[in-house]
């Protein structure tokens, strides 16, 4: 196996992939295109058929889209922890995952990803603050209802948090209240081995993509 992704300190796509990818347990190979780069705009064509990333080679296929990926991986591997067992969790899963594949443009647009970078005492606009208060809504109702079993939104770590995990930290990063149900969950995926592997090696990064950062003394978001 093979996933090609993009610059660890912002591409929360790729995180989502890589994480399952690494999930499984399994031999990969990994190789990282630094962002708006000539390199990655040269590279790309010939590795993924969108031109994004991340995109999982392997026996000849190509798996572009973190939710595909998560999902071939879980094939891979059906014996790892991938999506609940129990109907009304998996539903309630599957439907998350799927809101934050295609929901939150507020967040995305106004808080990305970046490991590096710090803020706090930010005031949110109506759209990313309606979009946290959903986030936290999500988080608190999985724990609450389904995580039982451990630390993670259905327990287990799996596919769902996955699909979180970088949105635990944008969070983070602009320094976003939330409840403490949620709270906790962050810590849980912070400290995640696969998270701190990420993280580490996203602290090596020194490419700075000038879009993906918000002004140091900005007071606003969104």
């Amino acid at each position: 196996m093979k996933i090609i992704i993009g610059t660890k300190t912002y591409s929360s796509w790729s995180l989502r992939g890589w994480l399952a990818v690494a999930h499984t347990g399994l031999d990969f190979e990994e190789v990282k295109l630094a962002l708006t780069t000539p390199e990655f705009k040269t590279s790309i064509p010939d590795l993924s058929p969108t031109k994004l990333v991340p995109v999982l080679h392997h026996e000849g296929r190509q798996i572009w889209d973190s939710l595909a990926i998560i999902d071939y991986c879980a094939r891979l591997t059906p014996k790892k922890n991938w999506w609940p067992e129990d109907l009304g969790a998996y539903g309630a899963a599957r439907s998350i995952a799927a809101e934050m594949h295609s929901g939150f443009m507020g967040l995305r647009t106004h808080a990305p990803m970046n490991f590096r970078g710090r803020w706090s005492n930010l005031t949110l606009s109506d759209a990313v603050a309606a979009d946290v208060k959903r986030i936290d809504q999500i988080w608190q109702q999985c724990r609450n209802g389904y995580g039982a079993g451990g630390d993670f939104l259905f327990g287990g770590f799996g596919a769902a948090d996955m699909m979180y995990a970088p949105i635990v930290s944008r969070f983070t990063t602009y320094d976003i209240d939330v409840s403490p149900i949620s709270r906790a969950y962050m810590d849980a995926i912070l400290n995640h081995p696969l998270m701190v592997r990420w993280q580490e090696d996203a602290a090596t990064e020194d490419q700075v993509v000038p879009i993906d950062e918000v002004d140091p003394n900005a007071t606003h978001l969104g």
